[in-house]
């Protein structure tokens, strides 16, 4: 690399970020300015990337949690010469369409590897990535899959919650790939860090188990020395870097350099005081040629790695470049539909978690890159069976012990998803959703196919009481864009929703289930014929039409109350109301249909009831302002499932008398 002093590299950081900053009116320049000399030792000297092509599979991963300095990876991208990061593109930061957003949006093809603002998220994303990455280096050994996740992490990502979960379990996992640099500057947007926090932080990464060093924050070449040190420790690495936040700005130090606007006194005052002549958004051609060949650095490596990767065995090969597409194995989905006739067949009740437990079985099976993984609740889902535990000793395991740390699960599993290579999902009661809530929200954002499972659905969970009968959580998952929420009726449909969740690439998913025992609706499917077809497919589907007559009336269910709303079709057939009975799976699937099959399921001129154990938001848009619901109308009770649904009315007689006094 040309020799250069490498505080003017740090520099052209600060001034392509104030510039941006100044011109966008807006945005937070206390971190690119306080954090470059960090990031400056990690890119030029350690980071294994080629800029010339992102998507390297081998690459080190470099995750910005505290996403609002986003300016600082912009800058970065475009100095090491990521072709998409332009120089237009740093100019237009912040505007509508640029790859500039105010905060970091996922886009790999620029070095963006997952989306960060939401603080904490980042720090879980890359520990999955950390742990997606050790578990694929014992597949492939360390000639295929060696690399590092190093993340920017600020004093606001490790005050919330998910900073700790993950500290302390990275830390038990030893996952000793795993680098957090900490832009240790003390300020908070309110002012000072001491205005909440005394914590020894320090101390904090200590006691969990990490490798810890100390240094100043702007001598590059101790930043520099603890990132070669932290590559000898076995354990996560966690570099204190001392730093001054707003570093060269009037009012450096200070609160108001974490976020207050930037004007062009400001700017000229910092480049007086950094001795940077340079124009607004120009680059000295010697530090330009220097970040170039820092994003090339890597080039001589990747080639050396393919040839590696040439000289594979064929089979191994093969299985590689599958994994690296994001494909699924040939014929994984056999198991299956196997599976499914023999539920049909057998017309067998089961526990819904316990059924989505087999299914796992058989797909951990197929896919061996399947992870599976709970939050201190194996025996409660029956979600792991024969995989082994993903330890620190065994990296082959593919079913992690999260401990009770539901947040950090959600957010690793999208941090493996990002990373590539595996099929990340995990299970939780679906009443500790709304721990998970912002990994799944950032999931969807990112259109990343992780699978989240439920179980224990409803009031069915029963004595456990309305502290774990979640009936409002439906209702807030469906309203996250960009998920699917799947809740099946019973065996068949829970193998056809598990199919849709495994073939589904551009978003996660929820895959719903219950406690109590799912009795049987599709006896006799997928034996020949039509019947094979994955009716889960369509979100909504006619499960039971109407007989003896035109319909008049049609009941619509979903999960455990799907059994419900035969037997009240069976009571309204008998008194001679032609009724249909829809089974709705998966809304936003039933969304996706072209209008003439929406009409025909849900047929508009007949008396329309739902039912659910849940509340009814979001049922008004098929039920219509006079139609039924059968379903909570607040939170439930303590006392066994059967009785449940008989106080709170979710019985066949309280759905069909829903449907008569509407006639």
């Amino acid at each position: 690399m040309p020799s250069v002093d490498p505080r003017r590299l740090a520099n052209a950081i600060r001034f392509l970020s104030m510039d941006a900053i100044e011109r966008a009116g807006e945005g937070h320049p206390g971190t690119p300015l306080g954090a470059a000399d960090i990031v400056t030792a990690l890119f030029t000297r350690h980071l294994k990337f080629n800029a010339a092509d992102p998507l390297w599979f081998d690459r080190d991963r470099f995750v910005q949690s505290n996403g609002h300095g986003s300016m600082l990876i912009y800058s970065l991208l475009h100095l090491s010469g990521y072709e998409t990061m332009t120089l237009d593109q740093i100019r237009r930061f912040r505007t509508l369409g640029a790859h500039t957003a105010g905060h970091p949006e996922i886009d790999r093809s620029c070095g963006i590897e997952v989306t960060t603002g939401l603080l904490g998220q980042g720090i879980a994303n890359a520990a999955g990535m950390a742990l997606a990455e050790a578990f694929l280096n014992s597949r492939f050994g360390d000639g295929i899959v060696d690399h590092r996740t190093y993340a920017l992490v600020g004093d606001g990502c490790l005050q919330e919650g998910v900073g700790q979960e993950v500290i302390a379990l990275a830390g038990h996992l030893r996952l000793g790939k795993l680098t957090f640099l900490w832009d240790d500057n003390r300020i908070t947007d309110d002012g000072g860090i001491d205005l909440a926090l005394s914590d020894d932080m320090v101390a904090r990464f200590r006691a969990s188990n990490w490798h810890v060093q100390e240094v100043d924050g702007h001598d590059i070449d101790a930043v520099s020395e603890a990132l070669r040190l932290a590559r000898l420790d076995p354990r996560p690495s966690m570099i204190a870097c001392t730093t001054v936040i707003g570093r060269g700005l009037p009012h450096e130090g200070q609160r108001a350099a974490h976020s207050a606007r930037l004007s062009k006194d400001h700017t000229d005052a910092a480049r007086a005081a950094l001795d940077w002549p340079s124009a607004p958004f120009e680059i000295p051609e010697d530090v330009g040629s220097a970040w170039r060949e820092a994003g090339r650095r890597g080039a001589a490596e990747q080639q050396a790695w393919q040839a590696r990767v040439e000289a594979l065995p064929a089979d191994l090969r093969r299985e590689l470049d599958r994994l690296r597409e994001g494909r699924l194995p040939d014929g994984w989905a056999g198991a299956l539909h196997a599976f499914k006739r023999r539920m049909a067949e057998s017309g067998h009740a089961d526990h819904g978690y316990k059924i989505s437990g087999d299914i796992v079985d058989l797909m951990t099976e197929a896919i061996p890159e399947m992870l599976s993984g709970a939050p201190d609740l194996e025996g409660a889902t029956l979600h792991k069976r024969r995989l082994a535990a993903f330890t620190a000793d065994d990296r082959a395991g593919r079913y992690v012990h999260y401990g009770v740390r539901e947040h950090a699960m959600g957010s690793m599993l999208n941090g493996m998803a990002a990373h590539g290579g595996v099929v990340a999902s995990g299970i939780t009661y679906l009443a500790f959703c709304d721990y998970e809530r912002p990994a799944i929200r950032m999931a969807a954002l990112m259109g990343l196919p992780v699978i989240f499972v439920f179980s224990h659905d409803s009031i069915g969970i029963g004595t456990n009481g309305p502290t774990h009968q979640p009936v409002e959580v439906l209702a807030a998952l469906r309203a996250i864009p960009n998920l699917l929420v799947l809740r099946p009726a019973d065996a068949v449909e829970a193998a056809e929703c598990w199919e849709i969740a495994l073939e589904h690439r551009s978003g996660p998913t929820a895959l719903v289930f219950a406690r109590q025992p799912l009795d049987p609706v599709r006896p006799g499917a997928d034996a020949e014929g039509a019947d094979a077809e994955n009716h889960c497919r369509r979100g909504g589907y006619v499960l039971a039409e109407a007989a003896g007559g035109p319909r008049r009336a049609t009941l619509l269910a979903t999960g455990s109350e799907v059994a419900v709303a035969l037997q009240a079709r069976a009571l309204l057939q008998e008194g001679g109301v032609p009724t249909a009975v829809v089974s709705m799976p998966c809304w936003e699937l039933f969304e996706r249909q072209d209008a003439a099959y929406r009409r025909s399921v849900v047929d508009r001129s007949t008396v329309r009831v739902a039912v659910e154990a849940a509340v009814v938001q979001g049922w008004e848009r098929y039920i219509g302002e006079d139609g039924g619901f059968v379903g909570m109308t607040g939170f439930g009770a303590s006392g066994p499932a059967p009785d449940l649904y008989r106080h709170f009315g979710i019985t066949p007689e309280r759905v069909a008398d829903a449907v008569r006094t509407r006639l």
